[in-house]
């Protein structure tokens, strides 16, 4: 994961915003794109975390 999947986070997330109100306003649409942004970045740390936890954790016994 990198840059290019939080710049298209943030890009989805404008158009997730002119969807949503046509008539957005430029703060908006930059807010929608740092949420989008972040919002990547936060989903792809938990996920790096949990398959770390899951590779930690021993297998059940059989």
């Amino acid at each position: 994961m990198g840059l290019l999947n939080e710049v298209i986070g943030a890009v989805v997330a404008v158009e997730g915003a002119k969807k949503l109100d046509p008539g957005a306003s430029l703060l908006t649409e930059g807010i929608a794109a740092i949420a989008g942004f972040e919002g990547v970045k936060a989903v792809t740390e938990h996920l790096e975390k949990k398959e770390e936890g899951d590779a930690e954790s021993p297998a059940p016994p059989a």
